[in-house]
């Protein structure tokens, strides 16, 4: 699983100018699955973000979580972190896992945040989504379950 995580002090994801998911403070989420991915990477995943230490302190030093802060999280699908540039003009997403593993990864992914205690908003798997944020810092992040990324 690949995850750009960005510290935003508001965000929001729309599907054709409908709001369908809004956050305040906390953590957007671009979450793509690859093939192969498993209940470890997922794990791995929702492990590290939640406890990434990014916020400021009462000093202003990163040294918070998103559970520390009591922060929100927006999560929104994106198979496009698995396109790979190297060769040619095109893209070639041929790592991105099918949606039939990805969107059951990705709704897991939100479940398992939620049941951590965190609040959690999502986009819509597949659709063509406009995301507007705020970003915190700016602060962003890119993770990979990969060990060798």
């Amino acid at each position: 699983m690949r995850a750009i995580v960005q510290r935003v002090s508001e965000a929001r994801v729309e599907v054709d100018r409908q709001v369908v998911g809004s956050i305040g403070r906390g953590f957007l989420v671009l979450l793509g699955v690859g093939q192969g991915d498993s209940e470890e990477d997922l794990q791995y995943m929702v492990d590290k973000i939640l406890n990434l230490r990014v916020f400021e302190d009462d000093e202003g030093k990163m040294n918070l979580s998103l559970l520390d802060v009591e922060g929100e999280m927006l999560v929104v699908s994106q198979f496009t972190l698995y396109g790979d540039c190297r060769k040619g003009r095109r893209p070639s997403f041929s790592r991105a896992a099918g949606p039939e593993l990805a969107e059951p990864m990705y709704n897991r992914f939100v479940s398992e945040v939620a049941r951590r205690g965190v609040r959690v908003e999502k986009g819509v798997f597949g659709a063509m989504m406009s995301v507007f944020l705020c970003n915190d810092g700016p602060v962003t992040l890119m993770i990979d379950s990969e060990r060798s990324f």
